[in-house]
């Protein structure tokens, strides 16, 4: 997004098995002007100014419906899981949730505006962009 990326990691469980695993997402903005890839062109996890999972952009609704599945970590799969239930509802979680609200992110102003709701995550983002000097509009 020139200023900064928008990323999402996938984390799974360490404790992640055959009969199940864990997994979730680290969803958030990253500073280009901060990024460890000196080249610019690449934002990783360890870049990211907003680091929230993925309740954080899912209504509540969606995250009682992802808890009754059980996932501690975020999502759970297991030899019993319908694989095609499943995927239906990742999907709902991603594209109706997760990236209709991401995709709303155009400008650093809409950045600081979205995550300002974030105590921690909005007052980190806002002290990076100072000390970066950038403009926000």
């Amino acid at each position: 997004m020139g200023e900064f990326f928008i990323v999402i990691n996938l984390q799974n469980s360490q404790w992640n098995s055959k009969e199940e695993l864990s997994f979730c997402l680290n969803i958030g903005v990253a500073l280009t002007e901060r990024l460890a890839d000196k080249d610019k062109k690449k934002a990783t996890y360890f870049d990211i100014a907003t680091l929230l999972r993925e309740d954080a952009y899912l209504t509540v609704e969606r995250q009682q419906k992802k808890k009754e599945k059980g996932g501690w970590l975020g999502y759970k799969i297991t030899d019993t899981t319908n694989v095609n239930d499943f995927i239906s509802d990742f999907k709902i979680d991603l594209e109706d949730n997760i990236l209709k609200q991401l995709d709303q992110l155009k400008t650093l102003k809409d950045c600081i505006i979205f995550y300002e709701k974030f105590d921690i995550w909005g007052n980190n983002l806002k002290k990076q962009i100072e000390e970066c000097r950038l403009q926000v509009n």
